[in-house]
């Protein structure tokens, strides 16, 4: 890839700062802010996990139980999420398939 050059995009502290607070104020992974917000899933992490260095004493503590136990959860939100997508396009294709 000699001699092409890739413009880095630009993005304002504020979308910065929008983007990053979508992660880490919900149960919302870091690919699918990125996706929403239309930007690489890796310069979103780079950023959440800037803040959360910069942020470290503002951040509530957080036991290892209650960190595994989030973890699943946000898990299993995300599983519920899928199959109720999955669920609505299983019952408008039938609809689809019945009229």
């Amino acid at each position: 890839m000699e001699g092409i050059e890739m413009a880095r995009k630009k993005f304002s502290p504020e979308f910065k700062a929008e983007a990053v607070r979508a992660v880490v104020e919900s149960s919302r992974t870091v690919a699918e802010v990125a996706r929403d917000h239309g930007i690489g899933s890796e310069t979103l992490r780079n950023w959440v996990n800037a803040y959360r260095r910069d942020h470290a004493d503002e951040l509530p503590e957080i036991s290892e139980p209650e960190r595994a136990e989030l973890a699943r959860l946000r898990k299993e939100v995300r599983e519920l999420k899928a199959e109720r997508e999955f669920l609505g396009k299983a019952a408008a294709f039938f609809a689809k398939e019945f009229r």
